[in-house]
């Protein structure tokens, strides 16, 4: 059953096709090298062995470790879908032909990530690491969310734009759990128990159905939009909000998004207590060139203000 993995026809395979990694002439297509001869280009990468000098195939050393810290048989491998075949389809052909069993149960193949449209590459200078992202300033909740917001056999296609609305994303997740702790209504609303069941049941649904995110999102957005038009009319009590606040932190387990540190009363350090003080003081004066500076700053440094007509709100920017 070789080629069960790819769904190849191995029939349909051109034989004698050459591999690099592991360079030798196939007679079929569906050969690969379990062991391979030394020779010179190979220089001091070698074992000694019985039938002489020689290395692992390039497929054999996976099989090996998975199995010594795995077993024979274990639930999932994963990997990019270029690696389907022959990669991983000689994986099992190997593994079960040494076991003479299931060698995994679940194979999770991901799908390519692209930049601006094109293929990520160092010619083209669309070549980013996470440490460059971070060095340019870019909130590093934001681009797990970006990553794992596209389903893993979709492409994504990443772009600067999409980050800087995935950082808006995750900034409205968490202002909307601090709000969710602001509530101090009593009365409580049926309705709002119905929605957490309704997204909590989608929610597990979606992921249930091999890791389907997108609608796994849309279920905890549609409930978001939902209790903050309640929230809005003051239509929310106490334990909805509480029971609001703990589905979110059962979705967080799943995006690891941090949200738990909206939960958490922040006391504010005394130089931004200042500064606030100061932009009410000005703003009382009619200053309002210096409360505009002031107002700024603070977004700078990662306190934004919203003026109510309960007085001035402030609420940090989680980065």
């Amino acid at each position: 059953d070789y080629g069960k993995l790819s769904k190849l026809k191995i029939e349909e395979l051109k034989p004698g096709a050459r591999v690099k990694v592991d360079t030798y002439t196939k007679r079929e297509a569906q050969d690969f090298a379990l062991w391979k001869a030394w020779d010179p280009e190979d220089g001091d990468v070698f074992w000694e062995t019985e039938t002489g000098k020689g290395r692992p195939g390039w497929h054999i050393e996976c099989s090996a470790m998975s199995m010594k810290y795995l077993g024979p048989t274990f639930d999932i491998h994963t990997g990019g879908v270029d690696l389907i075949f022959p990669h991983h389809e000689n994986e099992i052909a190997q593994s079960e032909g040494a076991a003479r069993r299931t060698f995994v149960k679940y194979w999770l193949h991901v799908e390519h990530l692209m930049v601006e449209g094109q293929k990520m590459s160092k010619s083209l200078g669309n070549f980013y690491t996470l440490r460059d992202l971070l060095e340019r300033g870019y909130n590093p909740r934001a681009i797990r969310y970006l990553l794992l917001s596209t389903h893993y056999r979709q492409q994504l296609n990443f772009t600067f734009e999409a980050l800087k609305a995935a950082e808006n994303t995750v900034q409205n997740l968490f202002n909307f759990v601090t709000r969710l702790n602001e509530v101090e209504e009593v009365r409580e609303n049926e309705r709002v128990f119905e929605l957490i069941k309704e997204a909590r049941k989608r929610f597990e649904n979606a992921m249930n159905d091999d890791l389907n995110i997108s609608v796994a999102l849309a279920a905890m957005f549609d409930l978001i939009n939902e209790v903050n038009k309640l929230m809005a009319e003051n239509k929310i009590g106490v334990k909805n909000a509480k029971d609001t606040i703990n589905l979110m932190l059962e979705f967080d387990k799943v995006l690891g998004l941090g949200v738990e540190e909206a939960t958490r009363e922040e006391e504010l350090p005394k130089e931004i207590k200042e500064m606030i003080q100061k932009r009410e003081e000005a703003r009382k004066r009619k200053d309002w060139k210096t409360a505009d500076e002031i107002r700024a700053k603070l977004k700078e440094i990662g306190y934004v203000l919203e003026d109510t007509p309960e007085g001035v709100r402030w609420k940090r920017i989680k980065k």
